[in-house]
């Protein structure tokens, strides 16, 4: 099968890793899979991909690449150029451009929507363009069930061409991953979040929950930023912490290629955030069998509940509590940290794609 993957670009997050992932095992399964961005700035997922032998081609480079309109004539070329079986699509630039090209070129369109809410939903005027380009795709595959209710919510219509497939990772990566001695150095206890700084993450909570924590807890960030709202997030988070006195403490380490060595290194795990589609960086820390702390949101609550600990969005005091405890206790630490464990098991990327294959076979 002639499988072909379209996303805005490998920058960094939760759907830049699946992409990976799953096109390393549509490789593994005999597959004939290629990946398209719209912004080929080169990464450590791009190099990652080009490693594992996957053709990487891309229309642009640069941040506007992500969301330019014009480049539907250079993607309605490199599609007419290269005729594949199945296109996959993810984020919005990528559905609406692909859906477009198909006005005029007969393609099998699948795609996966990644979050339960975004900037369009509730806006009357985008309703009608969210009607139309959804209704040009064979199948959309929602990454969690809270996903799809809220897209099947927004549009009703396109009910019965939704499914359920739940994110994946690549377990053999964070089993036995060395530990990253820039944190596993730092003494005292230490906290990790990773996670880009995008407006649906919730850095800004974590750093405020260290206020009420001894100086010999340190929080390390790492994740980057895409767009200037990312990098406006990113630059009032240093600053929160400066103004708090915590300069020493919260280390941003920037966007990382290592993040099982970052995992492995860290006492607890942390994913602060005001909504999610899936949260798969939740499912890294717990494949690590690190104790998990995340927000109790719609999907994250999902995967952690029964394994990690939730706590209320937003609610610095409620997090910093929690981190305290399972730092100052080690034992239940150990045995959170072995639910999480088993948890992470459950969300393997060759089951994920598995399901993806059978989803494309029945097209």
């Amino acid at each position: 099968m002639k499988i072909l993957h379209i996303i805005t670009s490998l920058r960094t997050g939760g759907a830049e890793r699946l992409v990976v992932d799953l096109t390393k095992r549509h490789l593994a399964e005999g597959n004939d899979v290629s990946l398209l961005l719209f912004d080929g700035t080169r990464t450590p997922l791009l190099k990652e991909l080009e490693k594992a032998g996957i053709p990487v081609h891309a229309l642009s480079e640069g941040w506007r690449a992500m969301r330019n309109p014009a480049l539907v004539f250079k993607l309605s070329r490199f599609l007419r150029k290269n005729r594949f079986d199945i296109i996959h699509t993810h984020n919005t630039s990528c559905q609406f451009l692909v859906a477009v090209v198909s006005l005029w070129m007969p393609l099998t369109m699948v795609t996966t929507e990644h979050n339960t809410t975004n900037r369009r939903r509730g806006n009357r005027y985008l309703i009608r363009v969210d009607r139309w380009m959804y209704g040009r795709y064979r199948r959309i595959a929602c990454v969690s069930e809270e996903t799809r209710l809220a897209l099947v919510k927004w549009i009703p219509m396109i009910a019965a061409r939704t499914v359920v497939i739940p994110n994946g990772i690549s377990l053999d990566r964070f089993r036995n991953a060395a530990p990253a001695p820039e944190i596993s150095e730092t003494p005292g206890y230490r906290i990790l979040m990773v996670a880009a700084f995008r407006a649906q993450k919730d850095q800004a909570t974590l750093i405020r929950a260290f206020r009420l924590l001894s100086p010999e807890y340190h929080l390390f960030l790492a994740g980057g930023a895409e767009t200037k709202q990312d990098e406006d997030n990113l630059q009032s988070c240093k600053a929160l912490a400066e103004d708090s006195a915590l300069a020493g403490r919260v280390h941003f380490l920037g966007i990382r290629s290592d993040v099982p060595a970052l995992l492995a290194a860290c006492d607890v795990s942390v994913l602060s955030s005001h909504y999610e589609g899936f949260g798969l960086s939740a499912v890294e820390s717990m494949a690590c069998g690190k104790p998990l702390i995340a927000s109790n949101v719609k999907s994250l609550d999902t995967i952690v509940s029964g394994a990690g600990l939730l706590f209320p969005e937003g609610d610095a005091k409620a997090l910093a509590g929690l981190i305290r405890r399972l730092c100052e206790n080690p034992e239940e630490a150990r045995a959170v940290g072995a639910r999480c464990e088993a948890r992470a098991r459950q969300f393997d990327i060759k089951e994920t794609a598995r399901k993806y294959r059978l989803l494309y076979e029945g097209l």
